[in-house]
């Protein structure tokens, strides 16, 4: 069912659905569309302000007098600091465990004591009860609070610099102030998107307007 039409039978029905995890774009696009259906009411959720992936529930305005309570969040703790894995270390962990990518949000990840990771709450006795590790590290998977995510704000500040090319490696290595062996890494085990989309070439060319992401280290727009 397409989220118009799923939106169109919320309001036949004066009921709440509510879709999977939707990328930034799709949910753009999905709630501007939505904007212009009359009597149906629509909130995206990911957890916290600034989440990426979120889910859309739609409904009548009479049935969506609160936000629905459709995000978890779970930390998944262990040591570390031996072992650094990455946004995709973590994702491949719950995927591994049967779980479909639409039914997981952010990963928020916290350097040595592991990550915070938004799903559907229907995953959360499964996956308390089942993950026990991430690459090589033993771990221990609890449902916290929302208000326990931790966070920062983003920051926002300009830089100019002067590449031969517009290749992903090249813009991000300034952006970010890493060098291109290290983003060359970070590429290669998924921690590094263009519009939300995982890069898998270092030499990805680049468009004015598109958005750069790296696991951890935020966000630049060429």
């Amino acid at each position: 069912m397409s989220i118009l039409d799923m939106a169109e039978t919320a309001s036949q029905r004066r009921d709440v659905f509510h879709t999977s995890f939707l990328t930034p774009p799709v949910i753009k696009e999905a709630m501007l569309a939505i904007e212009k259906l009359a009597g149906i009411k629509a909130v995206a959720q990911g957890g916290y302000p600034q989440a990426e992936r979120c889910r859309i529930s739609v409904g009548h305005p009479d049935s969506m007098k609160s936000n629905p309570d459709v995000v978890a969040a779970l930390s998944i703790s262990g040591n570390f600091r031996l072992e650094p894995c990455s946004h995709g270390d973590f994702l491949g962990a719950i995927l591994g465990a049967g779980i479909t990518r639409e039914k997981v949000g952010d990963i928020l990840l916290q350097e040595e004591r592991g990550a915070q990771v938004l799903v559907d709450p229907d995953l959360v006795d499964y996956l308390t009860s089942t993950l026990e590790k991430v690459g090589k590290v033993g771990v221990s998977c609890t449902q916290i609070p929302l208000l326990a995510l931790e966070y920062e704000p983003p920051k926002t500040k300009s830089f100019k610099t002067v590449e031969s090319s517009l290749r992903v490696d090249a813009v991000a290595s300034a952006g970010f102030k890493i060098s291109r062996t290290k983003l060359g890494s970070l590429i290669s085990s998924g921690d590094v998107r263009v519009n939300w989309s995982p890069v898998s070439k270092s030499g990805a060319t680049l468009k004015a307007g598109d958005v750069v992401s790296v696991s951890g280290m935020g966000r630049l727009k060429d």
